[in-house]
């Protein structure tokens, strides 16, 4: 595994951590939907299923994580989303999009950690 994909797992962790805290039941990691498209975490809080970005950074030298949400990026997550909710077979599902920025590393010292509830919309592509 790289430095990367052990940061980006760490991260990871940091924000399940965070999300369990605030009473949100995890029910999926790294979920896989079709091909590469994949969401790093699936929750639940209360009705509202929630579709989890996390981007771990070591600093905010070049700027904050979110920012590296892109649109390419909400493409990707918005499809592999409706993928997820295909599956369900609900139609009425209530969703969102969050992104949790986590900022340190496994090695220093506590992270600090941002949640972000309603980070983007779905992607207008993928609107009925």
């Amino acid at each position: 595994m790289s430095h990367n994909e052990d940061t980006g797992k760490w991260g990871e962790q940091v924000a399940e951590r965070l999300l369990r805290g605030k009473g949100y039941r995890i029910l999926g990691r790294r979920v896989r939907v079709a091909g590469r498209d994949e969401i790093d975490l699936v929750a639940r809080d209360g009705r509202v299923l929630v579709f989890v970005e996390v981007k771990t950074r070591a600093s905010e030298r070049y700027g904050r994580p979110l920012a590296a949400v892109d649109r390419h990026k909400r493409q990707v997550t918005s499809r592999a989303a409706m993928r997820y909710m295909r599956k369900l077979k609900d139609p009425d599902i209530l969703f969102r999009f969050d992104v949790v920025e986590v900022i340190g590393s496994a090695e220093g010292d506590l992270p600090r950690v941002r949640h972000v509830e309603e980070a983007y919309p779905l992607d207008r592509r993928y609107m009925v």
